[in-house]
């Protein structure tokens, strides 16, 4: 169940790029984007919970957890990265949001006394090596400035953002919140805020809109948003933050291999050490060894 869950969230995420791209280049504005996204989420997931008898009567402090992820992960998260995108490559973004492995891991032992495994530290380094290897050029290629920094700024912070919403998450779980009613409300919430930055701002709501932009954002709301989330939160409350959030060093490879079949994406060394870095990482998070002692070795010498 956990490896269907993990290849469901990579696949997916991995392929929202296109989605945002597409959506992007359809002129309309970055709240407004972010706001119909999570509207249609909601409706869906609404509809599929009252449909299926699964909503739960949440206590008025759990819907004020449910306004707070709703900034973290629904909302704010998404205005930086789409913001940040503005003034750095995709790729060095890639990088900085690969930090949602080492973020989501101290914020559990911050949060929750969850304690550091010893695989992280050899996973996160091969992982972290890869991903900069994987996006070498655009990193080495970005001229450090005002607009560099505001991107990097931005990114990290949408990041961080992202890791508190996996820790709200968790803590949903562990209270028995159910997944569905949580991010049914959450993406509520998430919507309602960005309907109302984005009437401060006199966005247009209804902006004119090709096909293919209209699609990327149903695929955005209903793959990358109902199912994405529903699937990386299950993840999160079956394996942890730190190891569930080591998915988004996966998230480039899928976008990599869509980009090498639709635009001709031409293979460099540098790509492939970085794809053999990332995946020697995922091994030693998730591949059981047998636990030998050097007392236990020690002992049969």
């Amino acid at each position: 169940m956990n490896a269907l869950l993990y290849a469901l969230v990579v696949v997916i995420w991995g392929t929202t790029w296109i989605a945002i791209s597409l959506q992007q280049q359809s002129g309309i504005s970055t709240n407004v984007a972010v706001f119909w996204r999570f509207f249609i989420s909601a409706l869906v997931l609404f509809t599929f919970v009252v449909l299926c008898r699964k909503l739960q009567k949440l206590a008025v402090k759990d819907h004020l957890f449910c306004m707070l992820q709703a900034c973290c992960i629904f909302g704010f998260n998404f205005v930086c990265f789409y913001y940040a995108v503005q003034y750095i490559s995709s790729g060095l973004e890639a990088v900085i949001f690969s930090m949602a492995v080492i973020f989501n891991t101290l914020n559990a032992k911050l949060f929750f006394g969850q304690q550091v495994s010893t695989r992280f530290y050899p996973a996160v380094l091969l992982g972290g090596l890869g991903i900069i290897a994987l996006f070498w050029h655009d990193v080495v290629g970005s001229t450090l400035n005002n607009h560099t920094l505001m991107g990097i700024g931005l990114c990290v912070l949408g990041t961080y953002g992202f890791s508190l919403g996996n820790m709200i998450s968790a803590r949903h779980q562990k209270n028995g919140l159910d997944i569905f009613t949580t991010n049914a409300y959450g993406m509520l919430y998430g919507s309602i805020l960005m309907a109302l930055i984005a009437g401060f701002k006199q966005d247009e709501f209804f902006p004119a809109m090709e096909f293919s932009a209209v699609s990327a954002l149903l695929y955005l709301a209903i793959f990358g948003s109902v199912i994405g989330f529903t699937a990386y939160f299950y993840l999160v409350g079956r394996i942890g933050a730190g190891k569930a959030a080591y998915s988004t060093l996966l998230f480039p490879l899928v976008a990599l291999v869509i980009s090498t079949i639709w635009e001709g994406y031409q293979w460099h060394m540098n790509a492939v050490i970085g794809v053999i870095l990332i995946l020697c990482g995922n091994a030693i998070f998730f591949i059981q060894t047998p636990n030998f002692r050097l007392s236990q070795m020690l002992k049969r010498s």
